[in-house]
């Protein structure tokens, strides 16, 4: 089946709504910058050609009220001087809520949500004096000096984009002409047929009075032809052509007709997109971005990972030809081709994965506006902080995690930070800080959270978990801190004293501990009472292909990624020794913790002098060592997602299928570290879902299979 919409309009939908998301996430930016430094023009010009932009879309898309909105807004901004008005801000924050409330109601084909508060706040702005904010008669001199706003600017350049000429006319009014208010008028209806107006000065409804008339025109017509049609009797006396000062007019494009570079670089335009198979646009060679659906990518990715198992079947095949016919000429020639195609799978392989991979700067960048308004609406003044937005994730990971980490931030705010008196008395600033960090470590990805507030109350938890019923009196007194803090993850939980609009129902640190269920990934948390709290979120950077480290234990075959393995050390089950409830050996001179995921008694241990291979992983600050019997060697996997009705354990992140067709299990080395740190009393033991997951090895090979 085609993957391209047969509906051009819906297409053209489709990329509309994608630009325009990253268009008010720029306008919402624009808008943080300009609460801060009211007095940047610059920030102005970019939040106005950010709604030009979403207009022209918009128009193109066939959504007229929101371009029509966007006019009104782009007109506000327009208005000279604006600099240093406080309500430009906010107008900012309620236009590009109310775009998004339109764009939600066009993609669900509802009802479009109320514009009025925009429209108010525009009237409110326009309503304000304005010194010097529309150029008068007074302002423009007979030598052309008008000053064409960013608007108009753009209009030439769109104009100049597509081949035509962009002329400044300045047309002398006659000192005895009858009618100077209508000449503007008529001049603009005399150029009407040979040019397109893109600007005029005096603005609509100034009287010229013995000024000058002055134009922006775009036209495909010789200057004279323009200069003979302006020269209307007894109303202009004379008239010059010419290309606008570089000063002052717009970056024209080359003769040639090449589209000239935005002056600011950012979300590209659906009419941009749209427009590129032109003749002029594909001349530019200036469209270096291609959106392609994530599901294609992901087509690519798994045929790549088919011609990884065909070359890991190729591989096998030639060793066994190799066995048999060492002295073949033909082995050598097979084994050279062998290796240049496993290059090149290779760089296309990491080429791939890299068009997948988006730093983590995506996510980050809508919570400044969050943590704003949050912070307003609990009337408590919060910083953010970010750090390793560099960070280059997964886009289906990133898209995973925004839930769970938007509900960590709110709790942070609502919960946390307390109010600005209770800091000052305390000692603390005024201000609270939130920081959000992100970084990898090893195969994980570990994104953090914290405040510097009260931090969370062990005794309120206690205390709230008994009187929700979720643990009786007797269970919570043996529950370690860590424990304890883990109930906040339940459905239900909430230590809040009232409930609000922002907190209370207990719904929000459930969403985390779901999520974070289903992706094999886990959450800790970190409490100082007065001093803060931080969440820390570790996620299995599940990559499609990764190089492995295949091993056997009890008969059965299991892997992990290589890069988490530090060392492959060799001992005998008579070297290991039993400290309070952990198995442990002695490895230069450091004792190194145990796992270990074949059942076995401990009288049976202590009697045998078998040899073991113990792997030395780091999954988190500390080693331990993976008891396992024999080492089958390194292999490149293709790793697949398994879903809870095949295995339903956060020890395996997926499976894998072999050359030879096998199908082996791809170990989660941070649960296991997790589950044998939790109390041993009251955890499943590991062998015996390892046994479980083995007898279920049908339905996990009917799974990777498909």
């Amino acid at each position: 089946m085609s993957q391209f919409s047969d509906d051009p309009a819906a297409e053209l939908r489709d990329l509309f709504f994608e630009t325009a998301g990253e268009l008010l996430q720029a306008l919402n930016e624009d808008a943080l910058k300009l609460e801060k430094a009211p007095a940047d023009e610059d920030v102005i010009r970019s939040m106005r050609r950010t709604v030009h932009t979403l207009k022209g879309d918009a128009a193109a898309a066939g959504f007229q009220q929101l371009s029509e909105l966007a006019h009104v807004l782009e007109d506000a901004l327009a208005i000279e001087a604006r600099a240093e008005n406080p309500s430009l801000a906010e107008l900012g924050f309620v236009a590009a809520d109310t775009f998004a409330s339109m764009l939600a109601a066009y993609r669900a084909e509802t009802a479009l949500p109320d514009t009025s508060a925009v429209r108010r706040l525009v009237q409110d702005l326009a309503s304000q004096p304005q010194p010097g904010s529309v150029p008068t008669a007074k302002s423009i001199s007979s030598g052309g000096q008008a000053k064409w706003t960013e608007y108009e600017k753009l209009s030439a350049e769109t104009a100049a984009s597509q081949g035509k000429k962009i002329l400044h006319v300045v047309a002398q009014l006659d000192p005895l002409c009858a009618m100077p208010i209508a000449a503007r008028q008529l001049l603009v209806n005399a150029l009407s047929g040979l040019a397109e107006i893109l600007a005029a000065r005096p603005e609509p409804g100034s009287a010229v009075q013995g000024q000058a008339i002055e134009l922006l025109v775009a036209t495909s017509e010789p200057e004279s032809a323009i200069a003979a049609k302006c020269r209307i009797p007894t109303v202009i006396t004379t008239v010059e052509c010419f290309e606008p000062a570089r000063g002052n007019a717009p970056i024209m494009a080359p003769a040639d007709g090449q589209a000239a570079a935005t002056a600011r670089p950012g979300p590209r335009s659906t009419a941009a997109a749209i427009g590129a198979a032109s003749p002029v646009r594909r001349a530019a060679g200036g469209e270096t971005i291609l959106r392609v659906d994530a599901e294609r990518i992901d087509n690519v990715l798994n045929l790549i990972g088919e011609m990884i198992i065909g070359k890991s079947m190729l591989q096998q095949a030639l060793e066994e030809y190799t066995s048999r016919f060492s002295r073949d000429p033909l082995r050598s020639r097979l084994q050279d081709a062998m290796a240049m195609q496993a290059r090149v799978l290779n760089d296309l392989q990491r080429s791939v994965m890299k068009i997948r991979m988006v730093p983590v700067e995506q996510l980050f960048r809508r919570f400044p506006r969050m943590v704003r308004d949050l912070g307003q609406r609990c009337n408590k003044s919060v910083e953010l902080i970010v750090r390793g937005e560099n960070t280059d994730v997964d886009k289906s990971l990133l898209d995973a995690i925004a839930e769970p980490l938007t509900h960590i931030v709110r709790n942070a705010i609502s919960h946390g930070l307390e109010s600005a008196e209770e800091r000052t008395r305390a000692g603390k600033p005024a201000a609270g800080r939130i920081h959000l960090d992100a970084s990898h470590q090893a195969n994980q990805l570990i994104v953090e959270v914290t405040d510097d507030g009260r931090g969370i109350d062990v005794r309120k938890v206690k205390a709230r978990a008994i009187e929700s019923g979720l643990v009786r009196a007797d269970e919570v007194e043996r529950l370690s801190n860590a424990q304890v803090l883990d109930l906040i993850f339940r459905p239900g939980f909430s230590t809040a004293d009232e409930i609000t609009e922002v907190s209370g129902r207990g719904v929000g640190l459930d969403v985390v501990g779901s999520v974070l269920h289903r992706l094999k990934g886990s959450v800790e948390v970190e409490t100082r009472p007065g001093q803060g709290t931080k969440f820390r979120l570790k996620l299995p950077l599940t990559l499609a292909i990764t190089k492995a480290l295949l091993f056997r234990i009890a008969q059965r075959l299991y892997a992990i990624p290589l890069n988490t393995v530090i060392e492959i050390a060799r001992a005998r089950e008579s070297d290991l020794h039993r400290v309070d409830r952990w198995e442990v050996v002695e490895l230069r001179g450091q004792v190194l913790p145990l796992i270990r995921l074949e059942e076995r008694s401990g009288e049976e241990i202590a009697t045998s002098d078998r040899r073991i291979f113990v792997l030395v992983i780091q999954p988190a600050e500390r080693k331990i060592g993976l008891i396992v019997d024999a080492i089958e060697g390194e292999e490149e996997l293709v790793l697949k997602p398994l879903d809870d009705e095949a295995l339903d354990t956060d020890l395996v992140t997926g499976a894998s299928v072999l050359g030879d067709g096998r199908v082996v299990l791809i170990l989660n080395q941070a649960a296991l570290l997790e589950r044998f740190l939790a109390s041993p009393a009251d955890s499943p033991s590991t062998g015996a879902i390892m046994a479980a997951v083995a007898g279920r090895g049908s339905g996990v090979a009917s799974g990777v299979g498909q």
